[in-house]
């Protein structure tokens, strides 16, 4: 038994949404037995129109906790993640596609490694449909590497991630922290050395259209990235003089021209398919 976490906020389109419970529904070989949607705020009608259908198709398994206002992704995930009554929750975002053996592949992977609490996979990345994937973003499968790997980038693709509920609330959920909350999590479940993986196959397609990559500039990102270089320095993950020098590099990548961040992540930060 796993629950399914997501949520969904007013931007977000109609039929990406609808996808995305094709693919956690209609499309695997194993179901979840619970899906918690949180409404990050009004939607809006269209969206409001989709979920409602998805209501009346799933049933009792779906869900959807509205919230009156936009609260923001890391309130609205620990809003969700009290109403999951399972123990292991699945994240996904509302755009994004799982392959058909998603939870097939995972709840075996929980079975054959009891000691691992948060684990993803590999993604897909692709513009508007699956078959015009671009690019794999991989992330390190050891916990080791993984470790290593977290010193520098976020070490899991977020929309694979599966944890354990109660090591998520001890260590008190989702924090604040713009555009990194998932991030900042991982780190922290890492520095209470509970052992974590990634498998090494592609899980899911992931959506980033619209240039996506390139908007990941400016201002509020270097504060994101200064609070990134706080928490390390809190959790003693890495030396420093390198958690300082890294930072400065990142806010350097965060000063550039959109077209070419958009570059950097598509040719040296991705594999091409």
């Amino acid at each position: 038994m796993f629950s399914i976490l997501l949520s969904l906020y007013h931007k977000e389109n109609p039929q990406a949404l609808h996808q995305c419970f094709e693919s956690i529904w209609c499309n695997q070989t194993i179901q979840p037995n619970e899906i918690i949607l949180v409404l990050d705020g009004p939607v809006g009608e269209e969206l409001t129109q989709c979920v409602e259908k998805w209501q009346q198709a799933i049933g009792q398994p779906l869900q959807v906790i509205p919230l009156s206002q936009n609260v923001g992704l890391g309130k609205a995930l620990n809003e969700g993640l009290k109403h999951c009554s399972n123990e292991w929750v699945f994240r996904m975002d509302t755009d994004d596609i799982c392959k058909a053996d998603r939870f097939e592949k995972q709840i075996q992977f929980i079975k054959e490694n009891p000691d691992v609490v948060l684990f993803g996979g590999q993604i897909l990345e692709f513009d508007q449909m699956p078959n015009d994937s671009t690019a794999i973003k991989s992330v390190p499968t050891t916990h080791t590497d993984i470790k290593k790997f977290a010193q520098k980038r976020c070490p899991f693709n977020h929309m694979t991630v599966a944890y354990k509920k109660s090591v998520i609330q001890e260590l008190g959920g989702y924090q604040h922290h713009l555009f990194m909350e998932d991030y900042n999590l991982w780190l922290r479940v890492i520095s209470r050395g509970y052992k974590v993986a990634n498998l090494s196959e592609v899980v899911l397609y992931a959506r980033v259209g619209n240039g996506m990559h390139a908007r990941r500039k400016g201002l509020e990102y270097i504060k994101s990235e200064k609070q990134l270089l706080n928490l390390k320095k809190q959790l003693k993950l890495q030396n420093p003089l390198s958690a300082n020098a890294l930072f400065i590099i990142r806010s350097f990548f965060r000063l550039l021209p959109s077209n070419l961040l958009g570059k950097i992540y598509n040719t040296l930060l991705r594999t091409k398919v």
